[in-house]
């Protein structure tokens, strides 16, 4: 019965999820096998990857409500069934050689996979956390930021001693069982259910919670001022983010000198750091509210992205990268929280899936942007500024809404 049902069970069950298919982000260590074996350029071996965060993106808005009517458990095994399916079937692809057949596979089936299991036990999550909210998502989104570390070296171990398709057939498998487990356990809570701590107006020494501001439905959410202004802030803060993932190694060459071995190792800390803020910056969130964590965030970003043209120090370097990286992964943290504070949990993951569609648009936006200035002016500096101005219109949208928050906020105590 859901009454017997373990809330931090439950939270496990979604780190199992997002462990699995956070995987995606070890894609790299794909890239110099593939072009070795079988001959794809560098260019052919990406775009794979490219495809599989478009379908992530898109899947969630098309699959949201889908998620919110059958629930997390159905939905959480169907995205093990497509994540996992597109494993096996690109390990086939691969025996093949068949360039086209490992971007339908991987890309598109394997990325609505990833889609609706990164969206499958968020709500979920929310709705057994209302003390936590942050502290749960985060755990969760975790879970999707820390799959790489496990992956890549897993991966790296299994073609070596097995071969580039076994390797496929093997996460394939692997990421079946895992994610089906954590599939089995997630339910939503009962109707009306809070924590014990909640029941006497207490929350086990965390943050006050506050009431929702509304209860919306997704049609109704995607109407309003606020969803759009959220849109944009997430749009801004993941552009940036992925900018920097993108050229982080040559950045790190040409501003400050580093070797190739050492930028590697930076490249591999950062991951550290991603995974790092989507606990500490939701965690933080719940104490100081989320709209004060993206003020926050967006404030940080603008100071260091003005600096950054300026730094030829290595050390200093990292530091501003590795924070960057922190509220990377902070904000998508953040976000399933911020959502049940703004439209209640009613259709929190149609919601959520909306929202996503900032991340396949920012996915291209920023490699895109970094690559044409890098080309054209043979420097990031002007990318930084660019980045800047753009920090700045997400800072003025984020103390807006800030502010229609706190007026709000007041209007429901009088």
């Amino acid at each position: 019965m859901v009454k017997q049902k373990n809330r931090w069970l439950i939270a496990l069950s979604a780190i199992a999820i997002h462990l699995s298919i956070g995987s995606v982000y070890a894609y790299s260590v794909f890239k110099q096998p593939f072009s070795d074996t079988y001959g794809w350029s560098s260019t052919d071996v990406a775009f794979s990857f490219t495809i599989a965060i478009f379908f992530l993106g898109l899947s969630t808005a098309i699959f949201g409500r889908f998620v919110e009517k059958r629930g997390p458990r159905v939905s959480a095994f169907v995205a093990a069934l497509l994540f996992s399916g597109g494993l096996i079937g690109a390990g086939f692809a691969l025996s093949i050689g068949s360039l086209y057949g490992f971007y339908i596979t991987y890309g598109a089936i394997g990325g609505i996979g990833l889609g609706i299991g990164y969206i499958s036990p968020v709500s979920t999550l929310v709705k057994w956390f209302p003390d936590r909210r942050g502290l749960a998502t985060g755990m969760a989104v975790f879970g999707f930021g820390a799959g790489a570390l496990i992956a890549g070296p897993l991966a790296e171990r299994l073609m070596n001693t097995l071969g580039i398709p076994a390797t496929f057939y093997i996460l394939g498998v692997s990421y079946l069982v895992l994610m089906s487990l954590g599939a089995s356990y997630i339910v939503r809570p009962p109707e009306g259910w809070v924590p014990e701590s909640m029941k006497d107006g207490k929350s086990d020494g965390q943050a006050k919670v506050k009431q929702d501001l509304s209860q919306m439905t997704a049609s109704e959410a995607v109407k309003t001022g606020r969803f759009w202004m959220l849109w944009w802030m997430m749009l801004i803060n993941i552009s940036a983010g992925i900018m920097l993932i993108s050229v982080a190694s040559p950045m790190a060459q040409e501003k400050v000198g580093m070797t190739a071995i050492a930028a590697a190792t930076m490249v591999g800390i950062m991951g550290l750091f991603n995974g790092g803020g989507r606990i500490g910056w939701a965690t933080v969130s719940d104490y100081i509210g989320r709209s004060n964590v993206y003020v926050i965030f967006f404030v940080v970003q603008l100071v260091f992205f003005l600096l950054l043209p300026y730094i030829t120090n290595g050390l200093l370097f990292q530091i501003v990268i590795f924070t960057i990286l922190t509220i990377y992964g902070g904000g998508f943290a953040s976000l399933p929280a911020f959502i049940g504070d703004l439209f209640g949990t009613k259709q929190l993951g149609a919601i959520h899936g909306y929202l996503l569609t900032a991340w396949s648009t920012a996915g291209i936006l920023g490699p895109m942007v970094v690559a044409y200035i890098r080309e054209t002016t043979e420097s990031y500096n002007v990318t930084f500024y660019i980045f800047s101005f753009l920090i700045v219109t997400a800072l003025i949208v984020s103390l807006i809404m800030r502010s229609g928050i706190k007026k709000q906020r007041r209007q429901q105590t009088e």
